[in-house]
C-alpha cells in the first residue's frame, strides 16, 4: 500500500476512534439554551395569560414577553463530543453540571424548587404592580415551610400567620428570624399565630381572623458551621390578600425570574392605553414587593431566544447588563432597570420614539 495512502487511512481510523471515544465518554456538563418566550399580554394554551376579575381593565397592544431558559435534566449524561459542540455554538451554552444541580439536587427537587420560586414571583409582581397603581394590599407574615424533623414540626405549620414571637409583633419575614435567634439553643420560645385553618375560613368568609394561639417550642442549635444558633425549623414568609382577583396562567414554567415582566403586564391591563405602543419589548427580572428588580440565571440566552422572536427591546436587570452586553444579538437594545419605575419610564420613552435617552446596558454595567 503506498505511504500516502496508508497514512490518510491510519488518520481517518484514528479520527473515528477519537468520534466513538468522544461519544462513550461523558463528562461531567449540563445545556442552557433559549427556552420559550411568552407574551404577558396575550394568550398562552388557549387562554389569556393574566386574567383579572372584579376591576376594570383596559386594551393592550404590542409585547410585554417574558423570557425562559431550556435546561437538560439532571440524570442526562452529556458526551465529550456534544459538550465540544455546545462550546462552539452560539445558541446553547455549557456549563459545570452542578451550577444546574447542586448538591446532587434531583430534577424532581429543582423541579419542586422551582415552581415555588414562580408562585412566589407571582404574588410579588401582583404586590408591587398594585402598590404602584396605589392599589392597598393587606399583607402577613406566614410559616412558609416547616423543616423535617424540626423543632416546630407538628407545632407549627405552612400557611399558619405569625402575628408574635415572646410578645413582640412581626411586621416582616426577618422579624421572625431576629426574635429566635435573641435565645440560646435549647432555651424556649413562644410563638402567637393564627392556624392556617383559621385564617383560609377567614379569607373565605371576608372577615378578618380572630382565633390566635399561643405556641411554646424548644430551640435547637443550627446545623450552620462554628458558632451555633438558636433555630426552630420554620422559614417565615409574606402572603398576601388581593381586593380583587389576578389570575396568571401559564403552566410548565418555573423559577422567580418572571416577576418583572407580570407586574408590567398587570399594570398594563389595569390603566388605559398601552406601555409599548405597540412595540415587541421583552425582558427578565425578579421583583420583590416593592418593586425591586433582582438578576437572573441565563441572560445571555434569554437575549438570544427574545431577539428569535422579534423583541425590538429587552429589559435587563442592572447587575445582568455586564453580562448581557458582552454578547448582544444584532438589533436588539438592552435597557437597564433596577426598579418598575425604571421599567415604566423606559416604557413611555419607548413608546413616544424618545429610544436615545433609554438607559442602555454596556459591558461595564
Amino acid at each position: 500500500m503506498p505511504r500516502r495512502t496508508a497514512t490518510m487511512l491510519a488518520s481517518t481510523l484514528m479520527l473515528i476512534a477519537l468520534l466513538c471515544a468522544g461519544v462513550l465518554i461523558n463528562v461531567p456538563y449540563a445545556e442552557m439554551s433559549p427556552g420559550p418566550t411568552v407574551n404577558t399580554l396575550g394568550d398562552h394554551g388557549g387562554e389569556p395569560v393574566l386574567q383579572i376579575a372584579g376591576r376594570k381593565t383596559y386594551p393592550t397592544t404590542g409585547h410585554l414577553n417574558m423570557t425562559t431558559v431550556r435546561v437538560t435534566s439532571a440524570d442526562y449524561k452529556m458526551n465529550l463530543v456534544e459538550a465540544v459542540y455546545g462550546w462552539l455554538a452560539h445558541d446553547s451554552k455549557v456549563v459545570p453540571h452542578d451550577t444546574l444541580y447542586p448538591d446532587g439536587k434531583t430534577e424532581q427537587q429543582s423541579t419542586q424548587e422551582n415552581a415555588e420560586e414562580f408562585s412566589q414571583s407571582q404574588e410579588s409582581a401582583k404586590v408591587a404592580a398594585l402598590k404602584e397603581l396605589d392599589v392597598p394590599v393587606q399583607s402577613w407574615v406566614i410559616v412558609s415551610t416547616v423543616v423535617k424533623d424540626s423543632a416546630a414540626q407538628g407545632k407549627l405549620h405552612a400557611g399558619d400567620v405569625i402575628k408574635a414571637v415572646d410578645g413582640t409583633t412581626v411586621k416582616a419575614p426577618d422579624d421572625v428570624a431576629k426574635l429566635v435567634t435573641k435565645h440560646k439553643p435549647g432555651e424556649k420560645v413562644v410563638f402567637t399565630v393564627v392556624p392556617a385553618k383559621e385564617q383560609a375560613a377567614a379569607e373565605k368568609a371576608n372577615r378578618a381572623a380572630t382565633g390566635t394561639k399561643k405556641i411554646t417550642i424548644t430551640t435547637r442549635a443550627s446545623d450552620d458551621e462554628g458558632e451555633k444558633r438558636a433555630v426552630v425549623g420554620i422559614a417565615a414568609g409574606t402572603d398576601h390578600t388581593f381586593p380583587f382577583t389576578i389570575d396568571i396562567k401559564l403552566a410548565d414554567v418555573g423559577g422567580p425570574s418572571a416577576g418583572l415582566m407580570f407586574a408590567l403586564g398587570i399594570y398594563d391591563k389595569l390603566t388605559p392605553g398601552s406601555l409599548t405602543g405597540g412595540k415587541f419589548v421583552a425582558g427578565t427580572g425578579t421583583i420583590d414587593d416593592d418593586g425591586k428588580v433582582g438578576p437572573i440565571g441565563g441572560i445571555d440566552m434569554k437575549t438570544v431566544g427574545a431577539r428569535d422572536k422579534g423583541a425590538q427591546y429587552f429589559l435587563t436587570p442592572a447587575d445582568n447588563c455586564a453580562a448581557a452586553a458582552a454578547d448582544t444579538p444584532g438589533g436588539l437594545t438592552l435597557v437597564k432597570v433596577k426598579t418598575i419605575d425604571d421599567a415604566l419610564g423606559a416604557l413611555k420613552d419607548i413608546r413616544e420614539g424618545r429610544t436615545s435617552d433609554l438607559p442602555k446596558c454596556t459591558t461595564k454595567g
